[in-house]
């Protein structure tokens, strides 16, 4: 079965629409990477005429997290996957269209086979960069992922 970035944009109309009405979409998944796009608009903004901090971090969130979804879901297995831990820094105003690209897909595979192999949860890091229209980085989110086979 096909998992795409169609299925994760429906995914968070129904599961988590409070991204999907800030405007967080997933362009783009595959095996080691995932981009997700956010444009700031009225509705996501702070008081500050940019992007709110938490609409970011669901962005990032979702570009990480897509990820550790698709390894489950071609593992075949029920695993379940929680954020432990996140850390943020921002580093501009994010105004216009937000790209926040993972690449941290390879971390995920290795986890997911050792917490089948022993049925102790896996912790895992994994980065994504947010970068304006410009190419200028915004912000860089970090979060902890942990994997745990269900018994």
């Amino acid at each position: 079965m096909q998992f795409t970035a169609g299925d994760i944009n429906k995914f968070l109309f129904f599961k988590l629409p409070s991204a999907f009405w800030c405007g967080v979409r997933t362009k783009s998944l595959d095996n080691d990477q995932c981009i997700v796009t956010v444009k700031h608009r009225w509705f996501n903004q702070n008081p500050f005429n940019s992007m709110y901090f938490a609409v970011q971090a669901m962005a990032a969130e979702l570009s990480t997290g897509a990820l550790v979804m698709y390894q489950i879901k071609k593992s075949g297995k029920k695993i379940s996957m929680l954020v432990a831990n996140n850390k943020g820094n921002f580093t501009k105003k994010a105004t216009g269209r937000i790209t926040f690209v993972c690449q941290d897909g390879h971390l995920i595979e290795a986890a997911i086979h050792k917490t089948i192999a022993t049925g102790e949860g896996q912790t895992f890091w994994m980065k994504s960069i947010g970068t304006d229209q410009k190419g200028d980085k915004v912000s860089e989110m970090e979060f902890e992922w942990s994997v745990r086979i269900k018994q």
